[in-house]
């Protein structure tokens, strides 16, 4: 590492659990993105403060102006153009050092597949169930990790998938729930801090993934951020 990767990073690098070895491994990891929402935007600006070297991200939705209170990668001047231009822009600004890939395009059962081969680890930052299965069945084919989480209302849900053997979505929710019981996120409302709060506890579990050290292991880790109660779901 250079002298001026050093500096930057000295805080991480002074944890025992991590080190300068730890680093390095950050510097090199390559992950997926999908999504740069509520979710992808803490995780896609800590990751790259973090220094992962190689950072993709899908998302074919342009910025509107009721993302804003909540999708914070994104400024008012970004209305109008894609989500993943748009993160690029502060990205590349933040840590000049980390590749971005911008990535415009739908995640499919096709396009999932092509670009998680491509990377270390996944993490789903999107916001239906259709998606999550494309990306969780994905990630199990191509033995990927995967970081997942879900927000309803003041509830936050996440686990670490498909690492170092442990199960996938389908262990606990075997099949999708049909359209028509799953709440509207266009019309389900949400504080602009949950998502911040959730996308922030992502991007540790990813860190931790590249680094070694322990995730959640086969549980659902649920956190009520109305009253804080929190709640471990082995599967």
């Amino acid at each position: 590492m250079t002298r001026e990767e050093i500096l930057r990073y000295k805080k991480q690098i002074s944890l025992p659990a991590i080190g300068l070895e730890g680093q390095k491994k950050i510097c090199s990891a390559k992950v997926l993105v999908i999504g740069a929402g509520g979710l992808g935007s803490p995780i896609l600006l800590y990751l790259t403060a973090a220094g992962v070297g190689t950072i993709a991200c899908m998302d074919f939705d342009c910025v509107e102006i009721h993302n804003l209170h909540r999708q914070v990668v994104h400024s008012e001047q970004s209305i109008g153009s894609y989500k993943v231009e748009s993160a690029s822009l502060r990205l590349r600004s933040l840590n000049s050092a980390v590749h971005y890939i911008p990535i415009p395009e739908r995640a499919t059962a096709v396009t999932v597949n092509d670009y998680i081969s491509e990377y270390d680890i996944v993490v789903d930052g999107c916001d239906n169930f259709e998606t999550r299965y494309l990306i969780n069945d994905a990630c199990l084919s191509q033995q990927k990790p995967l970081v997942y989480g879900s927000i309803l209302n003041f509830e936050l849900q996440m686990a670490v998938f498909n690492y170092q053997g442990s199960k996938d979505l389908r262990a606990i929710f075997p099949e999708p729930p049909h359209p028509d019981d799953v709440p509207s996120c266009d019309l389900n409302g949400v504080m602009g801090t949950t998502p911040g709060i959730l996308g922030l506890m992502m991007a540790q579990e990813t860190l931790k993934v590249i680094v070694g050290l322990p995730t959640l292991r086969n549980a659902w880790l649920i956190v009520d951020t109305l009253t804080w109660a929190i709640r471990k779901i082995r599967f």
